[in-house]
């Protein structure tokens, strides 16, 4: 039957060009999956797993990596370093530091690259899953004091805070940003967190298998993170943590209006759609 001319009046664009955007997205993480498949064939990892998302970060993952820890206690710590499409030879000095490298065949954004870290992770024997930046602004040796909590069971997630600890930093607007956001967020799920925008985290494995298919960010993703945990009624934490100026070069999440703006986005977008799934339950 041919559309009347009502049904012309309401139908959306065609929306092609976003599903092949959408097909391409998935190749790519597919992709990125076999061949981790295929260069650890059989793999299992340590409980506990650190996963950090790259991005042209050779000068800076060396050292990261360098002082990353192989034991916590006497629990094994394995090393997941996934390369989201870097045009450097980010891949390789991670490969040449002996760690678990899962490469993009293209750029998607960290929040990409982290659900895919924490897939792989799930899915190769993480028990606790810790993320961490690749330039060199987390202190990999605190990893003991951030997994504490978790450990004793006293929450299911740990987020570092530089405001309990000690922010080395002197950008004043992102200090200012920092409180802020961190007011929205605890105002949104009822938290009260100090420093909601830190990469440096810790997951119980359970929580992280609950919450990962409901992330959808491709930046910025810690907002949503926090967000989504909380509204599933798992428990959040804080250890206070130091906060290093960047090893080198410049920050890939833009100047402090477009990350500003961006961060809030996030914020606003995921609280939306939350709220939305509440009401739908």
């Amino acid at each position: 039957m041919a559309p009347t001319q009502k049904h012309r009046w309401l139908t959306r664009p065609d929306s092609r060009d976003q599903r092949r955007l959408r097909s391409l997205r998935q190749f790519s993480l597919d992709r990125a999956r076999l061949l981790f498949e295929a260069d650890y064939p059989g793999v299992r990892f340590g409980p506990v797993v650190a996963v950090i998302a790259a991005y042209n970060e050779e000068e800076n993952i060396g050292d990261v990596l360098k002082a990353m820890p192989t034991l916590v206690g006497d629990l094994e710590v394995s090393t997941l370093v996934v390369v989201d499409g870097s045009s450097d030879h980010t891949a390789q000095v991670a490969r040449d530091r002996g760690v678990y490298v899962c490469e993009m065949p293209v750029n998607l954004g960290q929040g990409a690259a982290l659900r895919l870290g924490y897939q792989l992770a799930l899915s190769h024997g993480a028990r606790f899953v810790v993320t961490l930046d690749a330039d060199g602004q987390n202190d990999p040796a605190e990893m003991e004091t951030m997994l504490a909590p978790v450990l004793a069971d006293e929450v299911d997630m740990v987020i570092a805070s530089r405001r309990l600890g000690v922010d080395q930093t002197t950008d004043w607007f992102r200090r200012a940003g920092v409180n802020f956001y961190a007011w929205c967020i605890n105002t949104i799920v009822s938290q009260h967190l100090t420093d909601s925008s830190n990469g440096y985290r810790v997951f119980k494995a359970e929580l992280l298998a609950d919450v990962e298919p409901h992330l959808i960010q491709e930046q910025y993703q810690t907002a949503e993170v926090v967000i989504t945990t909380a509204s599933r009624g798992w428990r959040i934490g804080e250890q206070p943590t130091v906060w290093h100026p960047r090893a080198s070069g410049i920050s890939k999440k833009g100047g402090n209006l477009i990350f500003g703006f961006s961060y809030a986005k996030v914020i606003a977008t995921t609280w939306w759609r939350v709220t939305l799934g509440n009401h739908r339950r």
